[in-house]
């Protein structure tokens, strides 16, 4: 199972970025009207649009808190937004010129910003609302009254410094917005497909635990069977080569009857959520006793690499089989001299295996870990998904590498738990 990750819905998103653009938008309003106020520039109805700014910043505030809550933002609510935005914007266009404003065509940046993130009911439904605003603007508006040569070039020049001021307000704004949100939507399907691929793994997993569920079920009698003639067998013929044979063969059986009689405690722990607390030395040693005794032919030399107090985890029982595929792996691939170390820092452990053997194929390097890919002719192609899998569930990871002298190194990593 994948670390958990707090991520912001794409419309709560938006109505942050919104908030900002609204916020510096605020400052560039608030700056032309105190410059044109305190050097007496236009004669302009100071009051209504000091209250109309104090309105958009009340709506940066309520937006501001809002977004602090719990509550989902909805399409709708974000339309209001852009909704309201597009009043006070015209509300300022009413008592500073109307549309002879050179920021009349502000009106794009909302419309921009509805358009690549709204469906089409809303876009369109923004879109009358902006072009009624811009309509009305032509006919309604609070005049600039001015007198003399003088002052009517000074408002050509005010205008065409307007005029350049708001394009490049508004290309800014734009840029700003939909760079944000080709991010946004690039994440989002780079989310989706990681999903989709670990729907697709987890189907896979039950499929094969529900196989292997049904053949421990039918394991059971075969291998009762085969204990009891082994016994009879012992009994039978005192010759101590066979008696050595066959001992070996009953420890093979009887190790085969622990591990069905283990999924069964595996599966009652895991109900219960009963997990012990062990050192990640304590635990790789008992693993690897273990493992001997499967792999009896196998030789290998253990290390510990790590500084300091030894980490503690609390392995789930399908995180030590996965542990058991790897080094079942690697002595698969060769059986002599295997190095296994185990390394840690303040964030994490690596428990390396590296083998001898002829490596990874570079033919299948990038298809290792799928259900049914293998490199050994006697196996089925699950050892290292299923381990893949029970270790990201853990939140690490596994990677396979060829050894510059040889071989496969395979490297386990597991997060750290705090202390």
């Amino acid at each position: 199972m994948l670390a958990p990750v707090l991520l912001l819905s794409a419309s709560r998103q938006n109505l942050w970025r919104l908030s900002l653009i609204r916020v510096l938008v605020l400052a560039a309003q608030a700056s032309s009207v105190g410059v044109a106020y305190l050097l007496d520039l236009l004669p302009l109805p100071w009051l209504p649009l000091c209250l109309t700014l104090v309105c958009s910043a009340v709506l940066c505030a309520l937006t501001a808190l809002r977004l602090r809550g719990p509550w989902p933002v909805t399409e709708l609510e974000y339309a209001a937004q852009l909704a309201c935005d597009l009043l006070i914007h015209s509300v300022l266009l009413y008592y500073s010129g109307g549309s002879t404003n050179p920021f009349v065509s502000y009106y794009l940046v909302p419309l921009t910003i509805a358009a690549a993130t709204l469906p089409w009911l809303y876009s369109m439904v923004l879109s009358g609302l902006a072009l009624t605003g811009y309509t009305a603007l032509l006919i309604w508006y609070h005049p600039l009254h001015l007198h003399g040569v003088q002052h009517e070039a000074m408002l050509i020049s005010l205008h065409l410094f307007g005029m350049w001021l708001n394009f490049a307000l508004s290309a800014a704004f734009i840029t700003f917005f939909v760079v944000k949100m080709a991010g946004a939507v690039r994440r989002q399907v780079q989310l989706q497909a990681e999903r989709r691929e670990e729907s697709m793994r987890d189907q896979q997993l039950l499929a094969v635990a529900t196989q292997a569920a049904g053949a421990a079920h039918e394991l059971g009698t075969p291998l009762a069977t085969m204990s009891v003639l082994i016994k009879e067998l012992r009994r039978e013929h005192p010759d101590p080569l066979l008696q050595e044979d066959l001992a070996v063969l009953q420890e093979q059986v009887r190790l085969c009857k622990d591990t069905l009689q283990q999924l069964v405690r595996a599966a009652e722990a895991d109900r219960r959520l009963t997990v012990e607390e062990q050192s990640v030395a304590g635990w790789l040693e008992t693993t690897l006793n273990r493992w001997h005794l499967m792999r009896p032919e196998a030789t290998y030399r253990y290390q510990i690499l790590g500084i300091g107090s030894i980490p503690r985890l609390a392995p789930p029982p399908d995180l030590t089989q996965a542990l058991l595929n790897l080094l079942n792996n690697a002595a698969d691939a060769c059986a002599d001299k295997l190095d296994i170390r185990v390394d840690w820092n303040v964030l994490e452990m690596c428990i390396s295996i590296r083998d001898h053997g002829a490596g990874v194929p570079l033919a299948i390097a990038e298809q290792l870990g799928k259900p049914f890919i293998t490199t050994k002719g006697k196996g089925f192609g699950l050892g290292l998904f299923l381990s893949q899998a029970s270790v990201t569930r853990a939140g690490g990871s596994v990677k396979l590498y060829n050894h510059e002298e040889g071989g496969t190194l395979t490297e386990l990593r597991l997060p750290r738990q705090p202390s």
